[in-house]
């Protein structure tokens, strides 16, 4: 890190654990009675509370979506390219709330957390949550911070399905729903994907039935695999090609099995790297939320039904490589949105990297990105 920071940088940030007594019901039948949830916030809040915009994480996400936590953090948060002075949700313009949802493993109440019932870790115990319940529990988070409409409700990815879901069950405190790289439910070769990478997780022998944590181990095995398999959907053909080719680590064939591909090689490292930071039981959690999440289910699945709920405006973006939530599943949910008579703006963005490509800005996504917040921050006097 240089001695200053970027001066498009929120800064240093500081996580904040606010503490929920009330009782939260879930989509399961289970209640948590009582719950954490891990903070940032960027900016400031105006006067009249209207300039509020929630930033929803992907599954492997968390609440440090900006700025550095040191002045020697390497990296910063995960949607830096994003959030900050002059970006597309200016902070100089907006007060941003992000949040490590519940179940996550990054503070907030889930798997690797102490159940305050038993004194232990929850583990295995930990009720699966739903998007819906996620949504519920922001919902008590904007309640906290005395924010009764944000200006919007900003996620890529499963964060996506967050502003879609917060956009039909909360109509009233929604102006606008940014969805990007979404869909309006998981393929069914989406859902494959994610029994590949829970099968791979829980057949390791260090999963112990989720209960890992009592014997000093994790399954590491298994959710490195699951990250190769998960990370390989999150890239284009086109952008692997370009990166890796073809190219041998040692330049010849070792006629072994070794990582003998420099993409083979990539994909081991991301695994390895992923499995020492990321909580397996969190994931499993993380990918059944993505397969259960279909609003139009509780409209006798019929999606237009279901956005005629919604009051706020929408903006969805989707890109021509993305193959995992492909551009024909945001055209579905701006059909339905446009039959359902609500506003929608749309763009598919031309960008070589897959369903990664929401993290990384180009010129043309950030020029969407930017004039369509730059309107919201208009409308609430920001």
């Amino acid at each position: 890190m240089p001695d200053t920071l970027p001066s498009d940088s929120v800064g240093l940030v500081t996580p904040e654990t606010l503490h929920f007594d009330e009782p939260l019901a879930l989509a399961c039948g289970q209640t948590l009675n009582s719950w954490d949830l891990v903070v940032e916030t960027y900016g400031t809040l105006n006067s009249d509370r209207t300039n509020a915009v929630l930033i929803c994480h992907a599954l492997s996400g968390h609440h440090h979506a900006a700025g550095y936590h040191t002045m020697e953090d390497r990296k910063p948060g995960w949607w830096d390219t994003c959030i900050g002075p002059g970006k597309p949700i200016d902070t100089n313009r907006f007060f941003v709330v992000s949040l490590n949802n519940l179940g996550g493993c990054h503070g907030s109440t889930g798997p690797n957390t102490l159940n305050p019932e038993t004194g232990e870790l929850y583990g295995p115990d930990f009720p699966v949550v739903t998007v819906l319940d996620w949504v519920n529990s922001q919902a008590a988070l904007a309640n906290r911070l005395g924010i009764e409409r944000w200006a919007a409700v900003v996620g890529g990815s499963l964060g996506g399905m967050q502003a879609l879901q917060w956009s039909i069950s909360y109509p009233d405190r929604i102006r606008h729903a940014v969805v990007i790289a979404s869909t309006p439910r998981l393929t069914a070769q989406n859902i494959a994907f994610n029994e590949v990478a829970r099968r791979a997780i829980t057949s390791d022998i260090d999963f112990h039935q989720g209960r890992y944590y009592e014997h000093n181990t994790v399954p590491r095995s298994g959710l490195m695999l699951a990250r190769m398999v998960g990370h390989i959907t999150y890239l284009s053909d086109a952008s692997m090609g370009e990166k890796f080719g073809r190219e041998l680590r040692d330049q010849a064939y070792q006629f072994g099995y070794d990582a003998e591909f420099q993409v083979e090689s990539y994909l081991r490292y991301q695994g390895e790297r992923f499995s020492e930071t990321f909580d397996a039981n969190t994931y499993l959690l993380m990918t059944r939320a993505l397969d259960y999440f279909d609003p139009a289910y509780e409209s006798g699945n019929d999606l237009v039904k279901a956005l005629e709920k919604a009051h706020c405006e929408f903006l969805v973006v989707s890109f021509s490589t993305d193959w995992r939530f492909t551009p024909a599943r945001s055209e579905e949910l701006v059909n339905a949105m446009m039959a359902a008579r609500r506003k929608v703006s749309y763009a598919e963005i031309d960008a070589p990297w897959g369903h990664d490509a929401f993290l990384i800005p180009t010129p043309r996504y950030s020029a969407v990105f930017s004039a369509y917040m730059g309107r919201v921050a208009r409308e609430v006097g920001a």
